[in-house]
């Protein structure tokens, strides 16, 4: 895994180091000898380009390491250059960094250049539109939040965790808009999921405090 991800790192300069080698053993020993040199460069050359290192970003964030995950995502310059599917996760990638730096506007910029890119997994698509809702509520656009939140919802999202985030937000969304029967009705989906996410353990008990006491 260490070698792979080493690969990865260094594909650019592994593909022109090759190319160089190619050229040598061209002028000294004719073409054929040189195109394995020249095929397999060609090869890292295109896969930094059209691939890009997003393994490597997706290892950083796993990883709590948000400084290695920027760092990796501003060494993608041309990310227009990207196959359209990694594109997508490029642009979700620095959403997710942008929120978790507390820049919402440049969050929801991003995301939303990933979700017009399309994804062909319905959970990753959830799972942005879930992070899109929650940056509409973190700007008290609670309409939007709640549109958001809801298609996600429809999407599917990839685990239970991410599950009773929506539904604990519907829950919050209900009991604003003062539409208590909806509310008990998230919170109980929410629960029956049994989460583990500390913030959403912490919530659930503050709103199991005053819930059966409000009306609906």
């Amino acid at each position: 895994m260490k070698f792979y991800t080493w690969i990865i790192r260094y594909r650019l300069y592994l593909g022109i180091t090759l190319i160089v080698i190619g050229v040598a053993a061209n002028i000294f020993s004719g073409f054929w000898p040189a195109f394995p040199a020249y095929f397999i460069g060609a090869i890292m050359i295109f896969g930094h380009f059209f691939v890009g290192p997003l393994r490597l970003i997706q290892d950083h964030m796993e990883t709590g390491d948000l400084e290695g995950a920027e760092k990796v995502l501003n060494s993608i310059k041309y990310p227009n250059l990207l196959y359209k599917p990694i594109r997508s996760a490029f642009f979700t990638f620095k959403g997710q960094l942008a929120m978790m730096k507390q820049d919402f506007d440049g969050a929801e910029l991003n995301m939303k250049k990933g979700l017009d890119l399309g994804t062909p997994m319905k959970e990753v698509k959830g799972a942005s539109l879930l992070q899109m809702g929650m940056i509409a509520l973190q700007k008290n656009n609670f309409k939007q939040g709640e549109s958001y939140i809801r298609q996600a919802i429809r999407e599917g999202l990839p685990d239970k965790e991410n599950e009773a985030a929506a539904y604990l937000q519907m829950c919050n969304i209900m009991m604003n808009k003062r539409e208590f029967r909806a509310a008990k009705e998230f919170f109980r989906k929410t629960k029956a999921l049994k989460p583990t996410t500390p913030d959403i353990v912490k919530q659930i008990k503050e709103i199991e405090k005053y819930i059966s006491r409000i009306p609906g």
